[in-house]
């Protein structure tokens, strides 16, 4: 009979360590499809950024700035961990992004036909639905970043972590440019 509970409790123990390395798993899994869906927006914005590049150098001699910041941003998208998150390297994309928006407002304000022109109306506006899109799947992957954070920190977790799987900690996205604007600390 000692036996039978022994080899009882052993069984539940290893289906119960087995649940939580697969959960860990999951979790591990649904931080990567997310960091991907991050990656995968940006590179969308390569489409956009070439139509707006094409616009644009009707425009290059008195704007090079602009058309260089479209070209660095571009070449940093492509340069993107797809599968691995590269926190730094996203914030520095779109640290970029911002800077292009803020050379596009004063390419429109210095020439006006450019803000009448269509074609250029509509890449502003998928490059605005683009970052709407990178924005909520950033958001998507900072939770799944920190669901996962949590399922190989708390107890027993850790313990099943840091025996079958080595897992680490992933950082969340963070923008440094809001962050510098943003003095808020909670006390915790």
């Amino acid at each position: 009979m000692g036996w039978f509970l022994f080899l009882g409790v052993f069984f539940v123990l290893v289906v119960w360590a087995i649940l939580i390395r697969n959960k860990i798993i999951l979790n591990f899994n649904a931080t990567r499809r997310a960091w991907a869906d991050v990656s995968n927006f940006e590179l969308q914005k390569i489409k956009t950024l070439n139509h707006l590049e094409q616009t644009l150098q009707q425009y290059t001699v008195f704007e090079q700035r602009t058309l260089e910041k479209v070209t660095q941003l571009r070449q940093n998208i492509m340069n993107l961990n797809l599968h691995d998150s590269d926190i730094q390297q996203l914030q520095h994309i779109e640290t970029l992004n911002k800077e292009l928006l803020q050379l596009l407002n004063v390419v429109v304000e210095n020439y006006p036909e450019l803000k009448a022109d269509q074609l250029y109306r509509q890449m502003m506006q998928e490059i605005e639905a683009q970052n709407a899109n990178v924005a909520a799947a950033i958001q998507i992957f900072n939770r799944n970043v920190e669901v996962f954070n949590n399922q190989i920190q708390i107890f027993p977790n850790n313990l099943i972590n840091t025996l079958l799987l080595s897992k680490k900690t992933i950082r969340p996205f963070s923008d440094p440019i809001l962050r510098q604007n943003y003095d808020y600390k909670p006390h915790f």
